[in-house]
């Protein structure tokens, strides 16, 4: 029995309302990153453009409809020995603030830069750091 590699491409976004971010806190049960919080997104199905993917894994898990601006970073890390995720960040806004999670998620916040730096995971954080993302907020 052969050991079988994956990559999995995934796209999330940097939503933006009234100069704060929406982050969520993935449900404690997650397989990965359970409890811990993060930025909107997922998996793109086969096929699928990019920037659709990110509109409607945003719609699915905030119910807000957003705008999608500009790529913002591309980064890359292993779940375990034989999974990679490819992440692809974009910026976004949002003209509604009013989030509605699906059951991925448990909690939200809309969050200055000081309240991400604290509670984003630190490899996000230096993600943040390295490609300037904390520079677009107030």
């Amino acid at each position: 029995m052969s050991i079988r590699n994956e990559i999995v491409v995934a796209v999330k976004g940097v939503i933006e309302h009234n100069g704060k971010v929406l982050i969520m806190k993935r449900a404690s049960d997650d397989v990965v990153g359970g409890g811990t919080w993060e930025c909107a997104g997922g998996k793109i199905s086969f096929g699928e453009d990019l920037e659709n993917a990110l509109v409607r894994e945003a719609k699915e898990e905030t119910g807000l409809d957003i705008l999608v601006e500009r790529i913002l970073y591309a980064t890359t890390f292993q779940t375990d020995p034989t999974r990679q995720v490819i992440i692809l960040t974009y910026l976004c806004r949002s003209n509604r603030n009013d989030v509605v999670l699906s059951e991925e998620h448990t909690d939200y916040q809309w969050s200055n830069n000081e309240q991400l730096r604290r509670l984003l995971p630190q490899g996000i954080v230096d993600d943040f750091e390295k490609n300037d993302v904390f520079s677009l907020f107030s």
